[in-house]
């Protein structure tokens, strides 16, 4: 009888406990509620900031919803502005993309960053000549390139206007991210051969009247093309032999040069080609290809997603480890897909002058009692590597890929790294 006295007034405590504590939950609500809200909280709760001030990159992370500022990662900092940047800037034609972000832009790589798309202007990803930009500041002081006038050439289809006694030409189209003839023909052909691709491939075995060479118009005997031959094959002369730094470096495929397109005029073993347009000679035991020239030029510079280290291991045209390479030069980079480069990836160039020998340390008249063979045994000191050159990564192998120059403020050469900018 006394156990259950107990374990009622138990219950009795608990009870009033609990509505205590109820009450006082609603009297602290109330006391919530009769506060002045914040400033902040004038907007519907759930809603995203207006969009119109900020960069695609944020209007994604707002439109993605509630996050928890916890876990929140720190906001990228903002572009970096040159102190020489035009306030307003009008397109004209032969501008590039990387040359117009290159005025306003420290890292031309950012354009995607702080270009502002007007939803009422036509196709505003793209930029025309006639276009006026302006440079401007988003109210969390982010820099913005607007588009404030739209070019006439907005909207219209590049057609042919033909008139009496007139020589018409196309009007001019979008301004390209960088100019196309630089890179063009490695876009729309083979540029790289595995060991495997090569052994496979037919090959020119001779030309009519006992040429050594052919150019546009020649006829060229060919190796057997197979079963199913095409009626159109790219002609490259297998070039130099391209393989990872180092005495034992991996190799990773040829250098391949285009020389010409190669129509199939009579199937069989072997096979009548004709030569056309023709690029430089073509000589015997240059391999055919399957060529397909309708590769677009669509490269949107960015950095990489990943961090990247590696080297430059031929410079194309060159002759050997000795050449250098300047702006709007092509290099070939031991990194590909498989490093996660992509068209488009942005990569700085570090030069370095090699290594010297310090004979003005501690053991100077010795080196020099020596004479020129003194400094032999001097300690070698390697010199620090410098920012050299900005790289825009076109194409892109498994192991290896193509890059232009886009700018230089030093010569480059086969053995300089290459990293993120």
């Amino acid at each position: 009888m006394v156990s259950k006295k107990i374990t009622g007034a138990r219950l009795l405590l608990a009870g009033g406990v609990s509505a205590i504590l109820a009450a006082c939950s609603s009297l602290h609500g109330a006391q919530r509620q009769s506060a002045p809200a914040p400033a902040a909280s004038a907007e519907p709760a759930g809603a995203s900031p207006s969009t119109g001030d900020l960069t695609a990159t944020q209007a994604a992370l707002y439109a993605a919803g509630p996050r928890n500022t916890a876990s929140a990662a720190a906001p990228s900092p903002a572009p970096r502005i040159r102190s020489s940047a035009p306030m307003t800037y009008t397109v004209k034609r032969g501008d590039t993309l990387w040359g117009i972000a290159s005025k306003f832009l420290r890292n031309p790589w950012d354009w995607p960053e702080v270009w502002y798309l007007n939803p009422r202007i036509h196709n505003p990803h793209l930029i025309y000549p006639g276009d006026v930009l302006a440079l401007a500041y988003g109210r969390n002081g982010w820099p913005q390139i607007r588009l404030v006038h739209g070019s006439p050439l907005r909207g219209r289809s590049s057609t042919l206007r033909l008139e009496p006694r007139l020589r018409s030409t196309p009007l001019a189209g979008a301004i390209p991210i960088i100019h196309s003839s630089a890179i063009a023909a490695f876009l729309a052909r083979p540029t790289v051969l595995t060991a495997g691709q090569i052994s496979r491939a037919p090959h020119v075995i001779a030309f009519r009247s006992e040429h050594q060479a052919g150019g546009s118009g020649s006829v060229a005997y060919v190796s057997s093309l197979g079963r199913h031959p095409r009626n159109r094959y790219a002609v490259i002369h297998v070039g130099h032999e391209l393989s990872e730094p180092g005495a034992f470096g991996r190799k990773l495929g040829y250098l391949g040069t285009y020389t010409a397109t190669a129509h199939i005029r009579a199937p069989g073993n072997p096979a009548t080609a004709v030569l056309r347009d023709s690029a430089r000679e073509t000589f015997a035991g240059d391999r055919l290809i399957t060529s397909d020239t309708s590769t677009p030029l669509t490269i949107e510079p960015r950095a990489p997603s990943r961090p990247v280290h590696g080297r430059i291991i031929w410079i194309v045209g060159g002759s050997g480890t000795m050449d250098l390479a300047g702006q709007f030069d092509i290099v070939v980079l031991d990194r590909g897909t498989r490093d996660g480069l992509v068209p488009g990836d942005v990569l700085a160039a570090d030069h370095s002058e090699g290594t010297v020998h310090d004979t003005y340390g501690s053991f100077t008249r010795v080196f020099h009692s020596f004479g020129g063979f003194g400094k032999d045994f001097a300690p070698r000191v390697k010199l620090p590597a410098e920012r050299a050159a900005t790289l825009l990564v076109f194409k892109t192998y498994r192991r290896l890929s193509f890059a232009l120059v886009v700018a230089s403020t030093n010569t480059i050469t086969v053995g300089d790294t290459v990293e993120n900018p």
